[in-house]
């Protein structure tokens, strides 16, 4: 004599059966299983790709107004910080807009090429520490040293805590030059 707890079995054992042959829904299930890890990878190739272009485009600018500073175009004598800065920002404003809000950069000389500074400053909050950060082009023959950042936002929430290595989900990106100046 069947228990009830038998009987019960062989009833879910006969709708799982029923389930085997049947294939309609299968694509909906295996989308749902590959969207999630379709749009990371989605999320993350673009977040990385417009970080790196602005990278470049940062590197770009500071290797053009380091070749003006070495050939004498820009001096102390007809260029105010004011007006460097902003010569900076037009260089870069394809990638972050207008003003540069984040942008800091150092320019200064020096006597020696291994006085020039080989460390981003970061202070005890975690964000750049531009205390002491000049604009000082130098003279014929100087070793000057250019360095731009900028706190690039990171856009998708999904890449901060990957991407993000200073506060409030930015992540610092800066380039750097080093020159002596020619003769002018």
């Amino acid at each position: 004599m069947a228990t009830r707890a038998d009987t019960y079995g062989r009833r879910i054992l006969g709708k799982l059966r029923g389930f085997r042959g049947d294939s309609r829904g299968a694509t909906a299930i295996e989308f749902a299983m590959l969207a999630l890890p379709f749009a990371l990878l989605s999320f993350a190739i673009l977040e990385t790709t417009v970080s790196f272009t602005a990278q470049q485009v940062m590197n770009h600018a500071a290797d053009r107004i380091g070749r003006q500073i070495r050939t004498g175009q820009i001096t102390l004598d007809n260029t105010t910080a004011a007006q460097f800065r902003a010569r900076i920002c037009n260089e870069i404003s394809i990638i972050v807009g207008d003003g540069c809000p984040e942008l800091v950069y150092d320019l200064n000389h020096y006597n020696k090429f291994s006085d020039v500074p080989k460390t981003i400053p970061i202070g005890a909050d975690g964000d750049i520490d531009s205390t002491g950060f000049t604009f000082n082009p130098g003279d014929e023959g100087t070793i000057n040293s250019l360095r731009i950042f900028y706190r690039w936002p990171v856009m998708t929430d999904v890449m901060r805590s990957f991407m993000e290595n200073l506060p409030n989900g930015k992540t610092l990106l800066f380039a750097t030059v080093t020159w002596q100046n020619e003769p002018f």
